[in-house]
């Protein structure tokens, strides 16, 4: 669905159901399509018994196990074969993510233990870096926002880690609330305090019933989209505030790429006095991260 001529990068998919017992793609967007210079994303199905073999070509790639457990086989830096596993994870909604950076020119091949999904993000790129696992440990946990817009990160891909352009991190939003609000903005180039950077929002709902809202706009274009279970949204200029309705919990994954690692945004300054929080939602966090950590609140 295109919303105008001016939001032609702010388009929604939602996800194609395929049958269970078959590898494949349930929703997918390349650069091309959506008209971009950076991201590429997708969510594969892979089934026991029928591998999924691809490559990165001259993209990296980011492995992100939504549900399931599998275990990928690929080529190293050095040239050497390496199998590592990812999982098990229940849902989104039950454990903390898995996921495996790939470099361009790496061949794979994912062979799943029990029916398995997998967040395929890439960007372009000419840096040869080395493959890394990220366990449930190597992630990040924060509390952000307070009162009812409160909601858990956990970064997957901050900017400090070791990749060219690629940024990911989950999000999770506690039934009711607001998230990525105050509402903020990357599409201008103006570092430390906003870089311009592309993004999608995958989203996930806990019940077939439940749905959101994020709102898309600028000086020029005002647009409100109802996503539910599966939804892909692509932002790439404007704000783009969230909010889940009254009943169940949501989640959404970020995949972001563009020139800088960073993630520097501005908030739109009618809101931004916001950020004087009230003390955080006591529904958070939402998904236990390992170990034993305390939360970190970002005001």
């Amino acid at each position: 669905m295109i919303l105008s001529r001016r939001l032609a990068s702010r388009v929604q998919y939602p996800s194609s159901p395929i049958p269970s017992s078959r590898t494949g793609t349930t929703v997918e967007v390349t650069r091309a399509r959506a008209g971009w210079r950076y991201v590429h994303f997708a969510v594969r199905q892979v089934v026991p018994g029928k591998l999924w073999i691809h490559n990165t070509g001259a993209a990296e790639c980011c492995l992100v196990l939504l549900a399931g457990c599998c275990r990928v086989t690929h080529t190293s830096g050095k040239g050497l074969t390496v199998t590592v596993t990812l999982g098990p994870r229940r849902s989104v909604f039950a454990d903390y993510p898995h996921a495996l950076y790939l470099p361009p020119r790496t061949s794979f091949s994912v062979a799943a233990d029990v029916r398995t999904e997998l967040a395929d993000g890439r960007a372009p790129s000419r840096q040869r870096l080395e493959p890394r696992l990220v366990r449930p440990e190597d992630c990040g946990f924060e509390i952000r926002g307070g009162g009812n817009a409160t909601r858990q990160i956990v970064d997957i891909m901050p900017p400090d880690f070791p990749a060219d352009r690629l940024l990911v991190c989950e999000v999770f939003t506690p039934a009711g609330n607001w998230s990525s609000y105050p509402p903020h903005k990357h599409d201008t180039d103006r570092p430390p305090g906003e870089v311009k950077l592309e993004e999608v929002y995958y989203y996930r709902f806990e019940h077939a019933d439940a749905y959101g809202l994020q709102r898309l706009y600028d000086r020029r274009t005002d647009r409100t989209l109802t996503v539910r279970h599966g939804d892909l949204v692509l932002v790439r200029s404007g704000y783009h505030p969230f909010v889940t309705a009254y009943g169940y919990n949501a989640y959404y994954l970020n995949v972001l790429a563009g020139t800088r690692r960073s993630m520097a945004a501005s908030d739109d300054p009618r809101y931004a006095a916001f950020r004087a929080w009230p003390p955080p939602d006591a529904r958070v966090p939402l998904v236990a991260p390992p170990g034993n950590r305390g939360s970190v609140a970002k005001l």
